[in-house]
C-alpha cells in the first residue's frame, strides 16, 4: 500500500517504520523544517520495550537508557503514598528510562535504511477524499493519494476533527516544566521518584540515562503547576525557586540543579484529554496522543502510541479484508488497552494534582492504605507496567 503518516512524534515514527518493514511505501510527513523531540525524559515500560523489540530496536534503547526497577512516591510529611515494583509483576521486570532525544534518534535514524521517505517543513492542515486520501499542508501542497493515511500528530492534532468532527481534547488544568540534570554519585538510580505537597505539588526524578550529546548518568526532573501559572512561573527567579521551594521539599533534588544560573534548559509540557470515539474514517485513522491523549499520571503515552504502531502494521499484514475493515478491527483492539488507561489516569489526576485539601485527603484516607492491599497492589503493578488490558497482547507486543 501507498500509507501517509503525519507527525514524526514516537507513534509516527514507529507506525511508519513499521509499516516500512512490511513492505509498505511510506512517507512521512513533518511539520517542522528539522524534525525534533518534545520534552525531556519518558519511562518505556514492558509494553513499550516489546513493541521496539518487534522493530528490532529495544537492545539500542536498553543501552542507552536507564534501568527502573520501581516507582517511589512520599508526601512531605514523609508518608510513603506510592510503592510499586517491577518484580511484583514478573521476577526481574523493569522499565526503562529514556532521553526523548535518544529515542528520538533511534527511531528517526531507522527511517531512511526502512524506505521511508521522510518530507520536513509540511504542516498538513486538510484531508481531501478520506476513502483514499490527499493530505493538503499550510503551503498548498498535495501529497497522495494514499491507500491509507496515518494521523500521529500528538494530542494536539490539527487533523482529528477531520476525521472525528465530534472529537474533544481540552487541555488539563495542570502540566509541568522538566529539565535533565547529571546525577554523579548515581543516587536517584533504579527508581522513578516523587515528592507530593498535597495535591498542589508533584515533584519527582527519573533517571535516564544517556544524553542526547552522550552525557552520562542522566536524570529528568519534572515540577508541576497549573497551566496559567506557567508563564510567570518561568519569568521568575530560577535560583529563588530552587533554594526556598525546591530544596525545603527535597532538598537531594535541589542539589542537582546546583549551579544553574536560570531556566535554560527547562521544557513546558502540556496535557489533553483526548475523546474521539472511533479513531477512524474510510482509509484514515488516528495513532498515539492524536487518538487517546491523556493527563501524565501513569506515564504510558509513549507506550501505548509504540504498541499502536506495532499491531496496526502486523492487523494489516495478517488482515486479508479491505483496510478499512482491517483498520476498525484493530481500533477496537487497542480500545480495550488505551481504554482503561485514558479512564484511570482521569480519575487518578485530582489525586495528585488539584487545589485545596480534599483530594489529598481522598488519596491519603483511601488511595494509599488500599494500594497496599495484596489484590489491588497486584492491579497498581498492572497498571505500571502497561499490562492491563481487556483480551490477551499479539505476538508483536506480549510483554
Amino acid at each position: 500500500m501507498r500509507v501517509g503518516v503525519v507527525g514524526c512524534g514516537v507513534g509516527g515514527m514507529a507506525a511508519a517504520l513499521a509499516l516500512a518493514r512490511r513492505g509498505h511505501e511510506v512517507t512521512l510527513l513533518e511539520a517542522f523544517a528539522a524534525p525534533r523531540p518534545l520534552g525531556s525524559g519518558l519511562l518505556l515500560q514492558p509494553t513499550g520495550l516489546a513493541a521496539l523489540k518487534a522493530l528490532g530496536l529495544d537492545e539500542t534503547i536498553r543501552a542507552a537508557g536507564a534501568r527502573v526497577d520501581r516507582l517511589e512516591g512520599h508526601d512531605t510529611r514523609g508518608r510513603q503514598v506510592m510503592d510499586l515494583d517491577y518484580g511484583d509483576w514478573r521476577p526481574g521486570a523493569h522499565g526503562v528510562g529514556i532521553h526523548r532525544a535518544v529515542l528520538f534518534d533511534t527511531l528517526h535514524d531507522a527511517l531512511a535504511p526502512a524506505g521511508v521517505t521522510v518530507v520536513t517543513d509540511a504542516r498538513i492542515l486538510g484531508i481531501e477524499n478520506p476513502a483514499k486520501p490527499v493530505l493538503h499542508d499550510d503551503r498548498g501542497r498535495a501529497f497522495g493519494p494514499f491507500d491509507l493515511a496515518v494521523v500521529a500528530d500528538g494530542s494536539g492534532s490539527a487533523l482529528r476533527t477531520a476525521i472525528r468532527p465530534g472529537a474533544r481534547a481540552p487541555v488539563y488544568t495542570w502540566g509541568a516544566v522538566w529539565t535533565n540534570a547529571t546525577d554523579t554519585d548515581g543516587r536517584f538510580a533504579g527508581a522513578l521518584r516523587q515528592v507530593y505537597h498535597r495535591a498542589e505539588v508533584m515533584t519527582g526524578v527519573l533517571p535516564v540515562g544517556r544524553g542526547p550529546k552522550g552525557e552520562t548518568n542522566q536524570v529528568s526532573i519534572f515540577w508541576s503547576l497549573p497551566v496559567a501559572d506557567m508563564d510567570a512561573f518561568l519569568a521568575g527567579d530560577f535560583e529563588a525557586w530552587r533554594r526556598e521551594r525546591l530544596a525545603p521539599l527535597w532538598p537531594q533534588a535541589a542539589a542537582l540543579l546546583e549551579g544553574r544560573e536560570d531556566w535554560g534548559g527547562f521544557s513546558r509540557a502540556l496535557y489533553r484529554d483526548v475523546s474521539v470515539g472511533r479513531w477512524s474514517r474510510e482509509a484514515c485513522v488516528l495513532l498515539g496522543d492524536a487518538a487517546h491523549g491523556t493527563s501524565p499520571q501513569l506515564g504510558q503515552g509513549a507506550n501505548l502510541a509504540l504498541v499502536d504502531a506495532v499491531e496496526l502494521a502486523a492487523r494489516l499484514g495478517q488482515d486479508k479484508r479491505p483496510t478499512t475493515v482491517a483498520v476498525r478491527a484493530w481500533q477496537g483492539q487497542r480500545r480495550r488497552h488505551t481504554g482503561i488507561y485514558q479512564l484511570v489516569s482521569k480519575g487518578l489526576t485530582p489525586l495528585f494534582q488539584a487545589h485545596g485539601a480534599f483530594w489529598p485527603l481522598m488519596r491519603d484516607l483511601f488511595f494509599t492504605p488500599m494500594s497496599r492491599w495484596p489484590g489491588l497492589k497486584q492491579l497498581g503493578v498492572l497498571l505500571l507496567t502497561g499490562t492491563l488490558r481487556l483480551g490477551r497482547f499479539p505476538p508483536e507486543t506480549r510483554p
